[in-house]
């Protein structure tokens, strides 16, 4: 068979068309082909602009992944009446669903798209987090959307993951200890990226007993001590005035209500949350 094309119209990037037409293609071990694509049609302007580009050829193949019901009829007309072979990848899927689910599609296009975006940012913020916790790399403050600072124990860690997780928020955490010096660069950053967390000191003190008997070591260690945590928390609140941020007490609270009390503090702040 001699040189054929396979034209591509899609109102996203026309990458789905593309894929299943080359897998189909495989099948037969054609080499003599191209494919075109004609993407982002996403109004009729648009597309009769790429019909024309096409109308009089000869041998070629027409598939395409559009959505928008009015643009399919458009061009399945012009396909008829030219006599050219036209596929519809994407709607008879989409209306199989439709049935089966008895659900109606939102008929959007470029929402895979969309989606294939979410994922990413969700999974950049994820590896940030990890990346940056607990003060592993002070750098990534001016990367980062949110600060925040805290003793241990004050949930900063599975903040920073399940901020990055569910809201896309790229997080770093500071732990806050008298011994060592906090990262002077945390006072050039605008102070509306930082939060401070807090605890009880009752509630950190249990954590922490329970803390030291899972990794061996026995109850009493300064560390889980009254004294202690009141000098951790006096140098952690000093800090946090000196910075001038708010401070979010996690005592008796589950991720998910301090994470919407951090993220109602972001919005009242200008940070626009996209997820």
């Amino acid at each position: 068979m001699e040189k054929f094309t396979i034209h591509v119209f899609s109102d996203s990037f026309g990458e789905s068309g593309e894929q299943v037409s080359k897998c189909a293609l495989s099948q037969f071990g054609f080499g003599e082909y191209d494919i075109i694509r004609h993407s982002h049609i996403n109004s009729l302007e648009k597309l009769n602009q790429e019909l024309k580009i096409i109308d009089g050829a000869e041998n070629i193949l027409i598939v395409h992944t559009m959505i928008n019901l009015d643009h399919v009829e458009v061009l399945s007309s012009f396909c008829k009446e030219r006599n050219f072979r036209n596929i519809d990848l994407l709607n008879p899927l989409v209306s199989a669903i439709e049935s089966f689910t008895k659900r109606s599609p939102r008929r959007e296009s470029g929402i895979y798209k969309k989606l294939d975006e979410k994922y990413f940012r969700r999974i950049e913020a994820i590896e940030f987090a990890v990346k940056y916790d607990d003060g592993k790399d002070a750098r990534g403050i001016y990367e980062a959307d949110l600060i925040l600072l805290g003793i241990s124990r004050t949930s900063k860690t599975p903040l920073s993951i399940y901020l990055g997780n569910k809201k896309h928020i790229k997080v770093i955490n500071i732990p806050l200890v008298p011994e060592m010096e906090i990262p002077k660069d945390i006072f050039k950053v605008p102070k509306k990226k930082i939060i401070g967390l807090t605890n009880s000191i009752e509630v950190l003190n249990k954590i922490r007993e329970e803390r030291l008997k899972t990794i061996g070591f026995k109850e009493g260690s300064a560390y889980s001590s009254m004294g202690r945590i009141i000098e951790e928390m006096d140098y952690a609140e000093n800090i946090m005035k000196r910075i001038g941020c708010p401070v979010v007490d996690v005592s008796q609270k589950a991720i998910e209500e301090t994470s919407e009390i951090i993220i109602n503090i972001m919005k009242e702040n200008g940070f626009k949350i996209i997820y």
